[in-house]
């Protein structure tokens, strides 16, 4: 619209709007906010496809723009001939609603539950569920590695849980219920996490029972820069997957009492296990299957740089690292 056009029309619209009455007023409202966070959403998904390189069909690099779908642009691939846009093969393709994933986002950044969000968006438990997942399936990797510096790495464990499942592998648990026996074991889920003094971190759930030094081998290297010093307890599968790996490292013992060696300790990363634990008792329990997630999600809200929602997304769709 032009610059007169768009005068000529204030005007008009000013002394339509003097006319409303208070519940039109707030309805018009409501639809002004879908649009501008329609408006937002597309811009960013645009941005997105402004930096598509590679078809996710067949991986070729021959793309050319291919009309607008529903606000969104495609494109087709000369080499295998599909077409697709930004969303397709991601956890974000087939949602509908876009105008509603903006202000859906608010309610994860104040760690909503199923219900609370739905009701507050006006939309479905099942979808809030739904979403809750799509939106962190990329966002939970979103992180700034490699670790550098000292790099503090312990484990903490949480009782196995199949919430939600309805083929359980064992006897159900009434009200979570409790191991058979004291310590972690094969009935708790291993959450394997390191972390720097300046903030990144890095999380692994790589199974069930005490960690092994072969779980941190296949875990710890690609997300540790070169010359770190590894801060660890005097867990004996930590020390030899250090000295096999070459990284320096350098223990406290807990249980000794020795919880701090100079600038060797791992209070940092025993700080997020107390925090991730504390923030889960929200939800009354989650499922083993969706650890990996719930562990992002608190990484995003441990981040103070993701504070908007436009932020979220954008760390969803990988455009942007925390």
């Amino acid at each position: 619209m032009e610059a007169q056009q768009f005068e000529a029309a204030q005007v008009q619209v000013s002394q339509w709007l003097t006319q409303l009455t208070g519940k039109q007023a707030d309805e018009l409202r409501g639809i002004f906010d879908r649009c501008s966070s329609l408006a937002d959403c597309l811009a960013i998904l645009a941005e997105a496809g402004s930096k598509l390189r590679h078809c996710p069909h067949c991986e070729g690099d021959r793309l050319y723009r291919h009309g607008v779908y529903r606000g969104l642009q495609r494109y087709r691939c000369r080499q295998c001939g599909a077409s697709f846009n930004v969303l397709t093969k991601t956890p974000l393709a087939f949602i509908r609603l876009r105008e509603k994933w903006l202000p859906f986002l608010p309610c994860m950044l104040h760690s909503m539950t199923v219900r609370g969000a739905a009701k507050a968006i006006g939309i479905h438990r099942n979808t809030s569920f739904r979403w809750r997942h799509r939106f962190l399936a990329m966002a939970k990797d979103a992180r700034a590695l490699p670790l550098d510096g000292i790099v503090e790495a312990d484990e903490t464990y949480l009782l196995e849980s199949q919430k939600g499942s309805r083929h359980l592998t064992r006897p159900a648990r009434r009200r979570g219920g409790s191991a058979s026996h004291r310590g972690p074991g094969k009935e708790h889920d291993c959450i394997l996490v390191a972390c720097n003094r300046s903030g990144k971190a890095c999380d692994f759930v790589p199974g069930r029972g005490p960690v092994t030094a072969q779980q941190l081998h296949d875990c710890l290297p690609p997300v540790l820069a070169p010359g770190i010093l590894l801060a660890i307890d005097s867990a004996v599968a930590y020390r030899a997957f250090a000295t096999a790996a070459g990284i320096a490292h350098e223990t406290v013992n807990p249980h000794a009492g020795i919880r701090v060696n100079g600038l060797i300790h791992v209070q940092t990363v025993n700080n997020l296990h107390g925090r991730f634990k504390g923030w889960l008792r929200h939800f009354l329990g989650v499922a083993s299957h969706y650890l990996p997630n719930y562990l992002g999600w608190r990484h995003v809200l441990d981040v103070s740089r993701v504070a908007l929602p436009q932020h979220f997304l954008r760390v969803a769709l990988m455009l942007s690292v925390i």
